[in-house]
């Protein structure tokens, strides 16, 4: 199996390694030539710092666990929460 690359966004942080990530794509209609998005989510094995909403790389790996055979590749863009500001501010 080669290696693949997909890019999408932390919709969950479910465990201390785990969390999952919703990977969409546009797809064209056969028939109808309608564009749509379709999305998957994937479960993937992270070591480190990794907050809802970030943006990340995974890529496949041999089986972790029954349903995990992703892992993080990197964080492409982080998510700066409310919170975050307000102390900055203070």
């Amino acid at each position: 199996m080669a290696i693949k690359k997909l890019t999408g966004i932390v919709i969950n942080i479910s465990g201390k390694n785990t969390a999952i990530v919703q990977v969409s794509r546009l797809v064209r209609h056969a028939k109808y030539q309608k564009i749509y998005k379709k999305s998957k989510n994937f479960l993937i094995d992270f070591k480190g710092e990794l907050s809802k909403g970030d943006k990340v790389e995974i890529v496949s790996v041999k089986p972790v666990s029954k349903k995990k055979s992703f892992k993080l590749n990197k964080v492409i863009e982080k998510v700066v929460h409310l919170s975050e500001v307000e102390e900055d501010i203070l």
